[in-house]
């Protein structure tokens, strides 16, 4: 049985070199990322047993996904491995204030895509402690939301993460799709612009997280706030991180997938909520001091990071 298992696709992810442009870029650099198999494997890293559903193309680059995974600690084995297919990429041109980070997605007709409910051994998921599963995934088309919607019916303890995207669905579209899955949420994560782009909340952060409580009554909701930090509500309580780190962002995509990954895995280690929230808080920013989607991490360097150092470790 695994503590967690999580089910999406992985993208190659192909970044142009700050502060080149996609115009102008000579070399790219190559690196994997996916919502779902970010969390699996910052939680895998940690120390947990963690799986990863999904469909991989059956050619080097799906090898390569499988490999970078599986040294991660994420168990690999029921990923579908099919002929003829693609994995799909995405371009990531980081900006340089005030230009923006953009990213540019080429994923059509991959093998993730073409990966159907019949196809997936649910086995690992109803014998989970806990499944996460994200908005991405569901963004795909019907295909996607028929496996987040099988998902949540085969599993005992769910988590969900929004993570909108603007490039697959629209604000309604993804309204309705979630708001009829949040009474099953055992965990919520949103972040604050979601919040007020898809549930068109745009109140305090406490008044937020009191109207989310109404949608998702069995829920502890976690609301991210970029550079401002979180805030969980748990039962009629609200939690902030007591300990926040100094930051020095290298690379920011991933944060949000490291932030549930170390909530998540404190959660499963039964640690108190206020612990949750100050690990998630620390396993954000570790990932944002590395490049690549994956917080590239272990527990002394979430204990050094919520312990304010050490400057040098010897």
């Amino acid at each position: 049985m695994h503590d967690l298992v999580t089910l999406g696709e992985v993208l190659l992810r192909l970044a142009v070199p700050s502060p080149t442009r996609i115009e102008t870029v000579r070399q790219l650099d190559v690196q994997f990322g996916g919502a779902e198999a970010n969390v699996a494997a910052t939680v895998a890293r940690l120390g947990l047993r963690t799986a990863w559903i999904s469909a991989l193309p059956a050619n080097a680059w799906g090898e390569r996904v499988r490999r970078e995974l599986g040294a991660h600690g994420v168990d690999c084995g029921h990923v579908r491995r099919t002929e003829g297919t693609r994995l799909g990429l995405y371009f990531l041109e980081y900006g340089v204030p005030p230009r923006p980070i953009r990213v540019l997605y080429d994923r059509r007709d991959s093998a993730f895509a073409r990966l159907a409910v019949d196809d997936v051994d649910w086995e690992p998921v109803r014998r989970a402690r806990l499944v996460h599963l994200s908005g991405v995934t569901a963004g795909l088309g019907e295909s996607g939301r028929a496996l987040v919607r099988r998902a949540i019916d085969e599993a005992s303890v769910v988590s969900f993460d929004v993570n909108y995207r603007v490039a697959l669905w629209t604000p309604a579209q993804a309204r309705r799709f979630i708001e009829p899955i949040l009474p099953r949420l055992r965990h919520l994560f949103m972040g604050e612009e979601e919040a007020a782009t898809v549930f068109e909340l745009t109140g305090s952060p406490e008044s937020t997280l009191e109207t989310l409580a109404r949608f998702a009554p069995k829920a502890t909701i976690a609301l991210l706030r970029g550079a401002n930090g979180s805030l969980v509500r748990d039962g009629d309580r609200v939690y902030a991180p007591a300990r926040r780190p100094a930051v020095q962002v290298v690379d920011p995509i991933g944060a949000g997938d490291a932030y549930v990954g170390g909530f998540l895995w404190a959660t499963l280690r039964e640690r108190p909520i206020q612990e949750a929230v100050d690990v998630a808080d620390a396993v954000a920013g570790l990932k944002c001091s590395t490049w690549g989607d994956v917080a590239l991490i272990d527990l002394r360097d979430v204990e050094d990071a919520l312990a304010g150092g050490p400057g040098v470790r010897r």
